[in-house]
């Protein structure tokens, strides 16, 4: 039998990992996951009619998902740290109260980004020669709000190469530039959502940006001028999807899927006002995992309805 003072330090020390691990997994926003992933996976399902793909690799691509958001995230929050503890929105989070330390927080980035490059190794050649051009962009974006308005855009390029890249992961070499045509459709989509959305959201740090000289579409345009251009970014969005669905073919449950789509970004600019900015939380998470998790069932459903999927169009 183990003594009791063993035992109350096993778990202690199991407490305190358990509540290490919930601060780490609340420094990366997991549930941010809900917003690209299911573009990835819904370009993995448009790809699979050409190029079967195999559990190994899916299951690779969903490390690499999990391995890129992870570093991006953990070095969003590393340098923009001091920013965060001057935000009354923010200076609650983990880092400027102390919960993450600086060094638990470089761990993690240089453990995700390993995790990240070695899931690309595993799956193709190409996935790996890109693989460090893809972490430099998503860990760029991060500074870009320091000199630059178009920092949403930037957002948006970073969770664009998610469609981008697991199409990739699942055709490999040589690439076919005219078959190219529906995932680039499709993280150009990804990038203009993003981007609208992330423009409606940091309507909430107005005030703070232009007091700490910070740069972003609201205050560069103003309220009114900012949601006018995340409406333009959004009417970029239902375009491309329009033209992902003409690009592969796809039939009826696909289209249905897409006018829902449409309606619920139309519903996010109904919701969302520059004299009532009280919904924003809610047009950010709630409407946006309805868009991405809606696209991707109405697109996997689509191709399966079709033969699109294990058998071959």
């Amino acid at each position: 039998m183990k003594p009791k003072r063993s035992v109350d330090f096993a778990e202690q020390a199991t407490s305190a990992s358990t509540k290490k691990l919930h601060e780490l997994s609340k420094l990366i926003r997991f549930s941010h996951t809900i917003f690209a992933l299911p573009f990835a996976l819904a370009s993995v399902a448009l790809a699979w009619p050409s190029h079967p793909v195999t559990l190994t690799t899916l299951l690779w691509i969903l490390v690499a998902m999990v391995g890129a958001r992870s570093a991006a995230m953990g070095f969003n929050r590393l340098v923009d740290r001091e920013f965060d503890a001057l935000n009354p929105r923010t200076r609650g989070w983990e880092l400027p109260q102390g919960r993450v330390k600086i060094s638990e927080a470089i761990v993690l980035i240089v453990i995700s980004s390993l995790i990240f490059l070695y899931a690309a190794y595993q799956i193709n050649v190409i996935c790996f020669v890109l693989a460090p051009l893809a972490l430099a962009i998503v860990f760029f974006y991060s500074l870009t709000k320091r000199f630059t308005w178009a920092s949403h855009l930037f957002l948006g390029l970073a969770l664009s190469l998610a469609p981008m890249g697991a199409w990739l992961a699942v055709s490999g070499l040589p690439i076919d530039l005219d078959e190219l045509k529906t995932p680039l459709f499709l993280g150009l989509a990804v990038l203009f959502w993003l981007a609208g959305f992330d423009v409606i959201y940091s309507l909430q740090d107005f005030d703070f940006d232009r007091q700490q000289g910070l740069h972003s579409i609201p205050v560069h345009f103003g309220i009114a001028g900012a949601l006018r251009l995340s409406g333009l970014f959004h009417f970029g969005t239902v375009l491309f999807l329009a033209m992902v669905g003409l690009s592969a073919q796809l039939g009826i449950v696909y289209w249905i899927g897409f006018i829902a789509v449409s309606a619920v970004l139309y519903w996010e600019h109904r919701i969302v006002r520059p004299d009532d900015l009280s919904r924003i939380n809610r047009a950010f998470f709630d409407l946006n995992a309805y868009v991405s998790i809606g696209y991707l069932l109405t697109t996997v459903a689509d191709l399966i309805l079709n033969s699109g999927i294990g058998t071959g169009r």
